[in-house]
């Protein structure tokens, strides 16, 4: 399984940390161990004092596809979820300044929480798929995939072109904005229009 990240595709959260808008899908990607598995804490890692949450929307890929067609993309997945893309923003930020990868930033254990999935079908538009983020019963991101750059099915084309998409891969498809820092005994919920995806504890 890959989890296959974008970057910066909306335009609120590149002004928020001062990024240059791209040309082109940012795409980075996390191990499988990443994954926060089911029921478990978040633990700040001992590296960074910097942990910000990043909350996405997800999709699970359904059966192997390449050069994928954008017209075809919506039939390579059947379930979309929402989750958190943990960032160690000061390992980040110093990674950036000297153009090396992100992955320590955003590769580490524990840094990608996905919710339950749910069947694309319970929505009537995923472009227009209104999700949110609240930590201590405060709501922190307000996100509608209707503000993507990319669209989802433009990802699933786009990253096929690179990477061979596999059964089970998950695509996070970019934060919006509202980013921020999570401390020990913060709780964060996420939600896609009214159903609660995860909730998760840091420690």
């Amino acid at each position: 399984m890959k989890l296959i990240c974008i970057g910066r595709n909306y335009a609120a959260h590149i002004d928020e940390l001062n990024n240059e808008r791209p040309t082109e899908p940012v795409v980075f990607i996390k191990p499988d161990s990443a994954v926060l598995p089911k029921e478990q804490d978040f633990y700040i890692p001992e590296f960074s004092s910097d942990i910000h949450y990043e909350v996405e929307v997800l999709v699970k890929i359904k059966k192997v596809g390449k050069h994928i067609d954008q017209k075809f993309a919506h039939k390579y997945y059947d379930e979309v979820s929402l989750g958190i893309d943990f960032t160690a923003r000061d390992l980040q930020s110093k990674l950036k300044e000297k153009g090396l990868p992100w992955e320590k930033a955003k590769g580490f254990d524990g840094a990608a929480v996905i919710g339950k999935w749910l069947p694309k079908e319970k929505f009537k538009n995923l472009n227009n798929l209104k999700f949110s983020l609240h930590k201590n019963d405060t709501l922190v991101q307000d996100g509608d995939t209707a503000l993507m750059l990319w669209k989802i099915d433009e990802l699933i084309a786009y990253v096929s072109s690179y990477f061979m998409l596999k059964k089970g891969d998950v695509i996070f498809t970019g934060t919006p904005a509202g980013v921020g820092k999570v401390l020990p005994n913060d709780y964060l919920d996420g939600y896609i229009e009214n159903d609660q995806i995860f909730s998760i504890n840091i420690k």
